[in-house]
């Protein structure tokens, strides 16, 4: 019996037998070739074959799972069709009289390489979808099967060194129960995918692979982040029992879910969920959403050629709004850059991309690309509760100048004999500190304020949240960030507005107890995060959360906080 320690990435139990996911055997021979134009032709015949691939895989996992994760096998596509890419590889072919086997590794691995050292987040994930594709391609090449997870047909637990998309996004969890993996971590595209589908999942072992052989019995804790290789029957024992209680934990969950939210003394809160696409709207439901709190915009965007028309925004906009009714819907505008590109802008390379143009600064110089959505979103406003919220505002001149374009497109589509809702509330996303700094300032102005914990963090901590040997900063619970948060949400309350958080932090349990005292008025995370907050804020008081508001923002460190909320809360 091995003992593993792993990350917790996806909640649940998964006890089955080992199915090793391994990739093929892709070793060739490199050889010197007569005519070059057969190998570009057998190029091609194996990039078409792998586009058609990945056309079906994308349609799969958009019925399975939304658009938004199908958009990963877009821009996947676009990898193979990107002559950047491409012609190097038939310029090796020609120039060194090579095969295609060795001219795409080489050319591949040159790419892979210098994204992989980029300081970019969005840029080194690149290098991962180019191994992804390159590889599948190399297999059609070589004449080999490409591992197909969509074939699994009995109860199994995945076990791979890591797990692409593609492969990811073809699991049946009839009979996949689980997966466990060498590398990764919670925000890895197959971590994402597996909350998505549900499948208990533990990744960033660092040696599973190592430990569990093809066959053997396995359990996976997605709740611990705990793997157990060939389990005694004292542990399967001890693992269905947690798997029952597990269970029986989501049905008492389930049982809230047409209930309002209300603390143990009955004062509502707002739980509302993050989404990405219109067919994210229907797990908010499922899940009890009392709205959406974070409508991301740019899936929109992201995974085309061109930008998006004014009437294929209003039909998503519409679409999201009818789904909600008469529930709120803060829909934020295009927050392109940082971590977030798009290949068709052309923007120019930034040392600090994060720091740099982006979101709303985008929109303000770019704004024929800004108009367009708020023309959108304006004549979508008469479907339902909407409410806009400009990203990453520094400054009030940038709110400023940001609302008068939303109101001159209001102006010209009402001379224009649309409709427009007069109700809509106009809001900025709190994560830069100098904005939170003056929150009392900018609460005169604004409708209202959501708090993006992700970026406010990694800002006040000047720590890249993706940087693992500075991760020890990223620290949401540290007395810097409370009071940033407390001082956001005291201004809203003292100009009559309200104050919401929609990062990360506002579905954390050992956060929720802390932002309830310091007076949140709404919650925003993933859907299937609502029910257990629901659940946990049914038995906190707000009152005695808020008596111990002063003792928490006046500690020295995030570990004095997580101490005395695990004491006070018995968790």
């Amino acid at each position: 019996m091995s003992h593993i320690k792993g990350i917790a990435a996806s909640s649940g139990i998964a006890i089955a037998k080992v199915y090793r996911l391994e990739a093929p055997d892709l070793s060739y021979e490199k050889r010197t070739i007569d005519v070059p134009e057969n190998e570009v032709k057998r190029l091609h015949e194996a990039l078409d074959i792998s586009k058609s691939e990945l056309e079906k895989i994308k349609e799969h996992t958009k019925k399975s799972l939304g658009d938004e994760h199908a958009e990963i096998f877009s821009a996947h596509l676009l990898v193979l069709s990107d002559p950047e890419l491409i012609q190097p590889i038939e310029d090796k072919i020609k120039s060194d009289n090579v095969n295609a086997e060795a001219a795409l590794e080489e050319t591949a691995n040159m790419f892979i390489d210098l994204f992989k050292n980029m300081d970019n987040e969005y840029m080194r994930e690149r290098a991962a979808d180019i191994q992804d594709v390159t590889k599948r391609v190399m297999a059609h090449l070589i004449g080999v099967t490409f591992p197909d997870p969509a074939l699994i047909n009995e109860e199994v637990v995945i076990v791979a060194d890591d797990l692409t998309p593609s492969d990811t996004a073809q699991l049946n969890k009839q009979f996949v129960k689980g997966f466990t993996t060498d590398i990764g971590g919670r925000t890895s595209h197959s971590a994402i995918m597996a909350r998505s589908l549900e499948i208990p999942a533990v990744v960033g072992t660092k040696e599973i692979t190592g430990k569990a052989q093809k066959g053997t019995m396995i359990i996976v804790d997605g709740i611990d982040g705990d793997v157990i290789v060939d389990p005694s029957e004292q542990d399967l024992d001890k693992y269905r029992d947690k798997m029952a209680r597990f269970e029986e934990q989501k049905q008492e969950w389930a049982k809230l879910k047409d209930e309002a939210t209300v603390t143990s003394e009955g004062t509502h809160v707002e739980l509302a969920a993050n989404i990405g696409t219109p067919e994210d709207v229907q797990g908010v439901l499922d899940n009890g959403g009392e709205g959406v709190g974070l409508y991301r915009t740019e899936f929109l965007y992201m995974g085309k050629n061109q930008l998006p028309t004014e009437e294929e925004q209003f039909d998503a906009y519409k679409s999201v709004l009818e789904q909600m009714g008469d529930k709120p819907v803060v829909v934020r505008t295009l927050d392109i850059g940082g971590d977030k590109e798009l290949d068709y802008l052309e923007l120019p390379k930034e040392l600090n991309p994060f720091l740099g143009f982006r979101a709303i600064r985008l929109c303000l110089e770019r704004d024929d690309i800004f108009r367009t959505q708020l023309r959108a979103l304006l004549r979508a406003s008469v479907h339902g509760n909407l409410k806009i919220m400009f990203p990453m505002i520094a400054t009030l001149e940038e709110f400023r100048e940001a609302k008068n374009i939303l109101n001159e497109e209001k102006l010209k589509l009402q001379e224009e004999g649309k409709d427009v809702s007069e109700n809509i509330e106009v809001g900025i996303m709190v994560e830069i500190p100098s904005t939170a700094m003056i929150a009392r300032r900018f609460a005169k102005e604004v409708d209202f304020f959501s708090i993006g914990t992700n970026d406010l963090i990694q800002y006040t901590m000047a720590a890249d949240r993706m940087n693992e040997r500075v991760s020890y900063l990223y620290q949401p619970y540290n007395p810097a960030i409370l009071n940033l948060i407390n001082n956001v949400i005291e201004a809203a309350h003292a100009e009559g507005k309200w104050a919401g958080m929609c990062g990360e932090m506002a579905g954390d349990s050992i956060a929720i107890p802390i932002l309830l005292g310091l007076g949140l008025d709404e919650f925003s995370m993933s859907a299937t995060s609502i029910l257990p907050a629901r659940t946990q804020l049914k038995d906190l008081s707000k009152e005695e959360m808020a008596s111990v508001k002063d003792t928490l923002l006046s500690m020295g460190t995030a570990d004095e906080v997580v101490a005395f909320i695990k004491e006070k809360t018995n968790q």
